[in-house]
Formats: C-alpha cells, structure tokens, sequence
C-alpha cells in the first residue's frame, strides 16, 4: 500500500480550544463541514491529547482557521507541547466568546461549536460539534496543509492523524536529520550549510530546541 496517497488528500490548518479550569488548546488539520442545514463539523483529535479530554469535559469548543502567513508562532505555541504544562494563551491574542477562548491572531475567521457526539476511531476520536456562532475576521487566504509543508517545511506530528513514518517507506534519507520533538526535516540537499557545521546554538526553525534533539534518518 503506497502511503503517498493519502498525501493528495487536502486539509486545512486550525486551532482548537476549550475551557476547563484553564484554557487549553491545539493544532489540527482535520475539520469537515458534515451538514449545511444547522450546520454540524467533525474534528479529529488523538486520545492522548489533553485538549480531547478537556473538550469532552466541557462540552464545547472552539476552531480557529489559520490564515496563510510566514509567521510560524502560533504553530509552534499550540502544535508541539501540551496545555497540561505550558500556558499557550499567554503571548497570543485572544477573545472570550461564549465562553470559550477563541485564538485571533494569525486568524481568518472561527466557529464555536457544542459537543453532541464522540465516536472512537482507535488512537483517535472524532468530535461532532453543532455550529453555535461563527465569524470572519478577514479575507486573507485560509492555509492549506499543502502550504505548511511546502512553504513552512512543516511537517505533521506523531499523533497527528495524518502522519506517515516515511522510514517504513524504505526510502533513501541519506543526509537528513529529523527533530524528535516537532519532525522537522533539514536536508543537507537543499540547504547551504550541511547539519554538522551547524553552529552549537542553531534552533529548530520550527519548535527552537537544540542540535542534540535531532537525529540522523
């Protein structure tokens, strides 16, 4: 089975947020509109997730849509590390709406949404939220997945439901060191400088640990 077809899939960028006894929050790339007439949305987040629990103890969330931009802050704030330790609010603009903390920043538009079902999907569940309120904050083109990879050099987590291992793919990665936290990839094909003449306080481009978290693939 080639897992690259799934690669041809489209996905958008989003964060999804709550409320408990904090604010918590997260990057997703799952989201699908499932009905028009009172409309309903599915979002898709893995079991291990501190946002999936919260949002189950709550009951409702909020989806924020990326827009397409350079700045990689928000990603990096809600995309690698967990709201069980980390305050991701504290640097990022933000609004309360229907009691939810709504991330603004770096956003086109947003949906707040109740919780009506959860369905598990193994490592995952799949969240039904009917639409509650929404807003467009600007026209700025939404991001695509397609962007983040290709211009952001993104790629996607290990709990992502996207993420593909591409060494059981049995290709070729001679030259190539991934970051263990975020799974960025710097190919020494494509940049000027060859990972081990790196200097020793160079950071990942995208979740800024050390040379020491990345490993040879």
């Amino acid at each position: 089975m080639d897992l690259n077809v799934f690669r041809d899939i489209s996905y958008g960028m989003y964060v999804v947020t709550t409320k408990t006894n904090k604010n918590v929050g997260c990057f997703i790339n799952t989201l699908m509109q499932i009905t028009s007439e009172n409309p309903t949305i599915s979002i898709c987040l893995n079991k291990d997730n501190y946002t999936n629990e919260c949002i189950k103890e709550k009951k409702r969330f909020a989806v924020s849509i990326l827009e397409e931009c350079e700045n990689d802050k928000i990603i990096s704030t809600f995309g690698y590390s967990s709201s069980r330790d980390l305050d991701k609010f504290k640097d990022i603009k933000y609004e309360y709406v229907y009691d939810m903390p709504v991330v603004v920043q770096d956003m086109n538009s947003y949906l707040i949404c109740d919780l009506v079902n959860v369905i598990d999907c193994g490592s995952h569940d799949l969240f039904i939220g009917k639409v509650v309120t929404t807003k467009k904050l600007n026209d700025k083109q939404a991001m695509t997945y397609k962007y983040y990879h290709e211009v952001l050099k993104g790629t996607a987590p290990k709990k992502a439901p996207t993420y593909i291992d591409d060494s059981k793919e049995g290709k070729s990665n001679a030259n190539k060191y991934r970051c263990k936290i975020c799974g960025y990839i710097y190919d020494d094909a494509k940049e000027k400088v060859k990972f081990e003449d790196l200097p020793d306080d160079w950071t990942c481009p995208r979740c800024k640990v050390g040379k020491d978290l990345f490993e040879k693939i």
